[in-house]
């Protein structure tokens, strides 16, 4: 799993690429760190190169979101593929986030 992070004046981009399962979720919700103190910006959860996520990974997306919504902030998930959209519309989570 690997996860970057890019800001410029109106966003920030998170791109996750690979598995984001139960192996990947300490590494991961430390490389979000930073994304979880943005204020009065856009925050893009990019998944084009996502191939599957777990229980732990949407945690991770839903602290995303919790504090994004604490700080101001919209949270938009894009470019999911339709495995993890499916995983999204199961568990609720489509309803929870805009989808692009």
């Amino acid at each position: 799993m690997r996860t970057t992070i890019q800001e410029n004046e109106n966003q920030v981009i998170a791109s996750f690429e690979g598995r984001l399962d139960t192996a990947a979720a300490v590494k991961t919700t430390i490389a979000i760190k930073p994304l979880l103190e943005v204020c009065n910006k856009e925050v893009i959860l990019d998944c084009t190169n996502l191939d599957y996520i777990s229980s732990s990974g949407l945690r991770i997306f839903l602290s995303i979101r919790k504090e994004a919504a604490a700080h101001g902030c919209k949270v938009i998930v894009r470019n999911i593929n339709p495995e993890v959209h499916q995983v999204f519309v199961m568990t609720g989570f489509s309803s929870l986030f805009e989808i692009q």
